[in-house]
């Protein structure tokens, strides 16, 4: 679970930063995957209706944070670069930002195998469940997964 309280990037207008957008082009695996694990990234948080009232009214609903699954059925917690891309994947998504490794240990509690960056683009990235596993140990964070 991601704690939206108190967050750290109170003041964060949510633009991509510039270098960490540079490094996804590049190709190098390695590269990539240590600018994102110290990057602060934004996840998209939708409205669930959990009930409606007869007349279709809305009655109770929760926040919660956005999956796919692919057609091999493998789950990837969403998780974006700046405000710019979760819009072009959906407009009304809310953004939360977090650090990486904050999503990687949301993403692993929710039973996720990957976290994917920026879906809609400019440059889709899948972290696997490995590599999430690697950012939650070197954090202490590994909760028995």
């Amino acid at each position: 679970m991601i704690d939206l309280q108190g967050s750290a990037y109170r003041d964060d207008d949510g633009s991509a930063d510039p270098a960490l957008r540079a490094i996804l082009t590049s190709g190098d695996g390695n590269a990539i995957a240590e600018a994102l694990r110290t990057s602060r990234l934004l996840v998209a948080v939708v409205a669930h209706l959990d009930s409606s009232h007869k007349d279709g009214g809305e009655k109770d609903s929760h926040m919660a944070l956005v999956s796919l699954v692919n057609e091999r059925g493998e789950c990837g917690l969403l998780a974006f670069t700046g405000i710019d891309s979760l819009a072009a994947w959906d407009p009304g998504a809310r953004p939360v930002p977090a650090a990486a490794t904050v999503i990687a240990q949301a993403a692993l509690a929710d039973g996720a195998d990957a976290v994917v960056v920026d879906v809609a683009g400019p440059h889709q990235v899948v972290i696997p469940r490995g590599v999430l596993l690697d950012w939650c140990a070197e954090t202490g964070s590994t909760r028995g997964w």
